[in-house]
């Protein structure tokens, strides 16, 4: 993790030193007093309900190395810090801080480094190529969704000596977002996943989804004779888009991977073995090729896959190595995580988040799964989608019914109920269609009915919270 002197701190930041000794080594960066140990950057956030600033004595009588503020200090709080040897620093911006201290910390690594964004599969991305680039070099990623203007660069600054690739996932909700991410990454290396319909109640548009996206491309730099290369998709219908009017222009290198027979990079004979795990053939081009199988459920996620492959490849992870990789692994919690439930029953575990375009996976994913027991899907709301929610639910609604599901439960308000009436309008027969108005609704009516042979999708946006259902029927 960063180990940085005061002085060292405040330039590179421009923050400024209310008092402390300026050769003090700091090490590490947390915005949370209660992780603060010796030597910790601690980081004052103001919030709507909990003012960081309010900690910073806390930070300081825990040993912390610098307190970063955003107001100033009082005399009491100059003089304990002066008798415990802890900096203070002032900001405007505390997220503008973290991406400068990022920064700064990052060309002092002087490793590779990964960007990726997209729409949907980004975490899963992630967790692919960190564990594929594992196979031949000291990784650093993104744990679980820290990929915002302030997950990402604490993940920087948490990296190890000796790191040789960051793999960092970005994440946004506005324009400009990944653009600073990007700035303060610097990633000499990017993969953009499928742009879907997340967000587009703030965007307004995929189109805008997509320029939002394509910012990855401002911050990327060369490394050495290593020119900056960008991964796309060839089934993404804005990929042309995003290489022409984004990519090209800066100077970037781009590279297809996925499933498309333009790709570069991409897997053929695609299908699914009785656990629903894709088992397909990887291929490099030029003749190399190798099978394997993914060890999470889903053909969904061979795209985004194949992607992280064309990756580490290009820096010279060998197919045995991919395919090794991909055989052994293990992705983020609540991603179509199939568990077991106390009656044996199978549970598609993809709470997390939600889209319309993963919402339509996760229901081809339960269709793709051996069952002689009853096929059912819990599907709650999903978030940021304005205008078009209306849309998108009566959208997976239908779609749910064409799958010809034993049962389709939705869970929320009025929006769920349009998912539940679009289903009925496609077909579904009425007493194969509930509605509930929360997850603790759903346990207490489906959770003790669930019978072994059962195999149920759970999936919903976050503020739906379907993953408590899942742990109580676990």
């Amino acid at each position: 993790m960063i180990e940085i002197a005061v002085n060292n701190l405040a330039a590179a930041t421009g923050a400024r030193t209310v008092t402390g000794e300026v050769d003090r080594v700091c090490r590490g960066c947390v915005i949370d007093s209660r992780q603060v140990e010796e030597g910790t950057i601690f980081v004052a956030f103001p919030g709507e309900n909990v003012d960081g600033n309010d900690f910073a004595s806390r930070a300081v009588q825990s040993g912390a190395g610098a307190v970063v503020m955003t107001r100033e200090p009082d005399a009491e709080l100059v003089s304990l810090a002066q008798d415990k040897g802890c900096a203070i620093l002032l900001t405007d911006d505390p997220e503008e801080f973290l991406l400068r201290l990022a920064h700064a910390y990052r060309l002092e690594l002087g490793c590779l480094v990964v960007g990726i964004t997209g729409s949907i599969g980004k975490t899963t991305t992630k967790d692919v190529l960190a564990a594929v680039l594992a196979k031949r070099y000291r990784v650093w990623a993104t744990k679980g969704n820290f990929n915002n203007l302030i997950g990402m660069p604490l993940t920087v600054l948490s990296a190890p000596a000796g790191t040789e690739v960051l793999v960092l996932e970005m994440g946004m909700n506005h324009f400009h977002e990944i653009e600073r991410l990007s700035q303060s990454a610097n990633p000499n290396l990017a993969i953009v996943s499928k742009i879907g319909t997340s967000h587009i109640g703030i965007l307004g548009s995929r189109e805008n989804i997509a320029r939002a996206k394509a910012e990855i491309v401002q911050g990327m730099c060369a490394a050495g004779d290593f020119l900056p290369l960008l991964v796309l998709g060839g089934e993404d219908d804005f990929t042309p888009f995003i290489r022409d009017t984004f990519a090209q222009p800066a100077g970037i290198d781009v590279m297809l991977a996925g499933v498309s027979d333009d790709d570069e990079v991409r897997a053929r004979e695609v299908r699914v073995d009785d656990e629903g795990r894709p088992v397909f053939t990887l291929d490099f081009g030029q003749g190399e090729t190798i099978d394997t199988m993914l060890a999470i459920p889903g053909v969904q996620s061979v795209p985004n896959a194949v992607k992280a492959a064309a990756v580490a490849y290009r820096l010279g992870v060998t197919p045995e190595q991919i395919d090794a990789a991909f055989r052994g692994l293990t992705i983020t919690g609540h991603r179509q995580e199939i568990k077991r439930a106390k009656s044996g029953a199978r549970i598609i575990d993809d709470s997390y988040n939600a889209s319309a375009e993963s919402m339509a996976a996760g229901l081809d994913l339960l269709c793709s799964l051996s069952c002689t027991g009853s096929r059912m899907a819990i599907l709650g709301e999903m978030g940021e989608m304005g205008d078009e929610a209306p849309r998108m639910h009566e959208l997976v609604g239908a779609y749910a019914a064409a799958k010809k599901l034993d049962m389709l439960a939705c869970v929320g308000g009025e929006l769920a109920q349009l998912m539940a009436d679009a289903a009925r309008m496609m077909g579904m027969d009425e007493d194969r269609i509930q509605v509930f108005s929360d997850y603790q609704q759903v346990l207490d009516r489906m959770g003790g009915a669930l019978e072994k042979h059962d195999v149920v999708l759970v999936k919903g946006s976050r503020f739906v919270e379907l993953d408590r259902f899942v742990e109580g029927v676990c």
